[in-house]
């Protein structure tokens, strides 16, 4: 917000603006680009990002502020057709996330257009009763304008939504746009979270999801997405600092292996990345200590999915 000018409330007889706040659901096939879109709106990292399919789990609720504006994003793993348990409890998730919401966003791939896992989002969100969504067409950088235009149009000419923004995510380009109309829609009422909070994630499991995406970084086509990170201990020491000790679950002993790496280095190096990155994001120091453990039947055990608000029967 620009501070050089006159605010509302700086003058005698100037009232502040009315607080607004809303929920917006942030949906979208897998690797659209939502949780580099939510993290863009807040404007620091609130969720994880890889180039990983389904690496968002669970839903991540991000805060942005706009003038007197609190909108909540939704960030809700990506939606697809599900064959196991963890996805299927993934989908469920998704749009449980939508349900809740005031606003849906479709986070569209721009090049890959209204795919097929897509075209069944819009299917349901009509079959919903839902109207008057938001279309995000992301990564327009990397698409030529007539097509951009022409899939605007075939996706205006379902009915469907209300609005359609271009955007590169990764960029920050358009999303001030998206932001501001945002902002404008919400309904008056009080904020849902303090000024100075950016998400609902509790300090331990976004702790959690900063080693996750390392160990996807690090070792995307290595390993399967089905690899679980828990926090066991955190530790504030009186220096300022702090310990955190961590388990990254995964399902053979083969895949312990690769985690590690030759004589540890591969986890070394995934330590010290995620190490960096609390550090960057917590503003203090962080002594990191990660230990691979095994547990073949990981995703049927009901611990995992409640750690992460998952419908075990989903």
């Amino acid at each position: 917000m620009d501070d050089t000018g006159d605010k509302p409330g700086d003058k005698p007889g100037d009232e502040a603006p009315a607080s607004r706040c809303g929920f917006v659901a942030v949906l979208g096939a897998p690797n659209a680009g939502k949780s580099t879109l939510v993290n863009a709106m807040v404007g620091t990292k609130v969720t994880i990002v890889s180039p990983k399919v389904q690496t968002t789990r669970a839903r991540v609720r991000g805060v942005a502020l706009r003038g007197p504006a609190q909108i909540v994003f939704i960030d809700t793993p990506g939606i697809f057709t599900p064959k196991r348990r963890l996805e299927r409890s993934m989908v469920a998730a998704a749009w449980d996330g939508a349900a809740d919401a005031d606003q849906v966003l479709l986070v569209v791939d721009a090049h890959r257009g209204l795919d097929d896992d897509t075209r069944a989002i819009m299917d349901r969100l009509r079959a919903s009763g839902r109207t008057g969504c938001l279309l995000v067409l992301n990564k327009v950088d990397l698409v030529r304008r007539e097509s951009l235009l022409a899939l605007a149009a075939a996706a205006d000419a379902t009915g469907l939504f209300g609005a359609v923004f271009m955007i590169s995510a990764v960029k920050e380009d358009g999303t001030a746009d998206l932001l501001a109309h945002l902002a404008g829609a919400v309904a008056p009422g009080p904020w849902m979270y303090p000024e100075d909070e950016i998400s609902d994630l509790p300090q331990r499991m976004w702790a959690a999801e900063m080693t996750r995406e390392q160990v996807f970084l690090q070792l995307h086509q290595e390993l399967p997405y089905a690899v679980q990170v828990e926090t066991e201990a955190w530790q504030e020491r009186t220096d300022g600092s702090v310990r955190i000790d961590q388990v990254v679950f995964v399902q053979r002993d083969s895949q312990r292996a690769i985690v590690l790496g030759k004589g540890g280095s591969r986890i070394r190096a995934i330590s010290t990345a995620a190490r960096q990155e609390m550090s960057r994001l917590l503003e203090r120091p962080v002594h990191l200590f990660l230990h691979v453990k095994v547990q073949d039947k990981l995703w049927d055990d009901r611990r995992h999915y409640a750690e992460w608000g998952l419908d075990f029967d989903a």
